[in-house]
């Protein structure tokens, strides 16, 4: 998974865990299923996003739609990197209106990925709520953005490098913190 690990914080066990309680607090929360859709943020918020779906369908006996969200161009440093940003597939085959939109990201930093993604969720219409679900809060924020719902909140230095893998994507399920590469 890249640099020297400081340690593993989260298994599969755990991340499964995080992703029943999240669901039960989404249900909680708005009351059931009605109305509510998942909007995974491409890589691996999507994955997660599916994750939830079938968690809440088993609480609840009822199907919520899914989609995936690619916020690639509405990045504010888009031209600012060196390398070419990987472009994913956005995929919401369903109207956004006067739903409530849980967005479901894996890593919560600086809040610029969630701007984004609020930027073009707006392309799809316009939502009676969004909600925010991420797996890993690290801290440090740089704008006004808080999740409704964390799997797990872990205190990080600035230049430390939180890796999420999902089974999905990466063979495995496992929350890393790693030291910085020298």
């Amino acid at each position: 998974m890249g640099g020297s690990p400081r340690g593993r914080l989260m298994e599969r066990d755990d991340i499964g865990r995080a992703v029943t309680r999240i669901a039960h607090e989404i249900l909680e929360r708005n009351k059931g299923a009605e109305d509510v859709v998942l909007v995974g943020i491409a890589a691996r918020g999507d994955d997660l996003a599916l994750r939830l779906a079938e968690e809440l369908a088993r609480i609840e006996g009822e199907k919520v739609p899914v989609g995936v969200l690619d916020i690639t161009f509405y990045r504010d440093d888009i031209g600012l990197r060196a390398e070419a940003p990987e472009v994913h597939e956005t995929r919401i085959d369903f109207d956004v209106t006067g739903k409530t939109v849980v967005l479901v990201d894996d890593v919560l930093y600086t809040g610029r990925t969630i701007r984004a993604a609020l930027d073009a969720l707006v392309d799809f219409g316009r939502p009676r709520a969004v909600q925010l679900a991420v797996l890993v809060d690290r801290g440090h924020r740089e704008l006004p953005i808080k999740a409704d719902y964390v799997g797990k909140n872990v205190p990080t230095r600035r230049d430390e490098v939180v890796r999420v893998a999902l089974e999905e994507t990466d063979g495995e399920d496992a929350v890393v913190v790693e030291e910085p590469q020298a």
